[in-house]
């Protein structure tokens, strides 16, 4: 008797699973492959992004008063 799940179902099946969002990948791939040192390098990456965007605003003068 055949096995009801045969590897090319189960790939069909995940195929059209719906897919995770980018954080949820990025959290993913923390947990399993343990890099939790890339943590705050992305916390850093994302403060330096998020100044960037703001110092093109009506916030810069805000921003730069705190340096």
């Amino acid at each position: 008797m055949a096995d009801p799940t045969t590897p090319g179902d189960d790939f069909e099946r995940q195929a059209e699973a719906p897919q995770p969002g980018l954080i949820a990948e990025l959290v993913d791939f923390l947990l399993n492959n343990k890099k939790w040192w890339l943590t705050p390098i992305i916390v850093v990456l994302l403060l330096v992004a998020l100044l960037v965007v703001l110092s093109g605003s009506a916030a810069a003068p805000f921003i730069y008063t705190l340096f």
